[in-house]
């Protein structure tokens, strides 16, 4: 027997959520969680840019969730896409990706709020539903440093973090190479010619003022190290 409702309070219209992550089970949980409640529904899913940006003009959502590691594809570069196209297009990160390393490149890509994976299970709902009233969703801690960077001139140099100097591309390959990936290998988790990589590692030995490779190599061990693990 069908339900009726009452006309004096109609059902709120459901939210639209498209999830863009690369691991189903990831997926499969923010559907789960996302799906019960009334006023929101998961309306597609992508695991890589094509399907996101396809999934885009064919659901039309009105919240889109993406990791920032996807398949064969960058998140950053996903969102200045996204926002290229659909400038009104709400977005969302979720990733397991150090949030104070990230969170303020994909704001400035167009993202409107940043999550962690370890987060997402309790706060995920409540950074969805701050994100689609207009607001920007960041925890208490990301704020306070953002706060912090803003209201404080940094004079020593060696205090300054590389995040700080180097473009997406530069930071990626400085962080593989930190993590012991020669350039060959970076290049295919990048997805770009080893030459290309070559010119990144040129640019960051410019930027942070090393000397050589050698310098690079030891700089970028002893900043990977310092990272937490993503």
């Amino acid at each position: 027997m069908s339900r009726r409702l009452n006309p004096a309070h109609p059902a709120e219209p459901q939210r639209r959520v498209l999830l863009v992550d690369d691991h189903p089970l990831v997926r499969e949980r923010l559907a789960e969680i996302i799906n019960r409640e009334p006023d929101l529904m998961v309306c597609g899913e992508a695991e890589d840019r094509h399907q996101a940006l396809a999934a885009i003009q064919a659901t039309q959502p009105d919240l889109t969730i993406v990791d920032i590691t996807l398949k064969n594809s960058d998140g950053v570069e996903l969102i200045r896409d996204i926002n290229s196209r659909w400038p009104s297009q709400l977005m969302l990160v979720v990733s397991m990706h150090d949030e104070s390393l990230y969170a303020e490149r994909v704001l400035r890509a167009g993202a409107r709020g940043y999550i962690t994976k370890q987060e997402a299970t309790r706060s995920i709902l409540e950074a969805i539903r701050s994100v689609l009233a207009g607001n920007v969703y960041l925890n208490e801690t990301l704020s306070t440093q953002f706060i912090h960077r803003l209201t404080t001139r940094r004079e020593n140099f060696e205090s300054v973090s590389p995040a700080e100097f180097l473009a997406d591309r530069e930071l990626q390959v400085f962080e593989l190479t930190g993590r012991g990936l020669n350039t060959r290998q970076i290049a295919q988790e990048l997805n770009i010619g080893a030459k290309t990589v070559e010119t990144y590692r040129r640019r960051i030995r410019d930027k942070l003022k090393l000397k050589d490779p050698a310098d690079l190599l030891r700089s970028a061990i002893t900043w990977a190290h310092k990272r937490p693990e993503a």
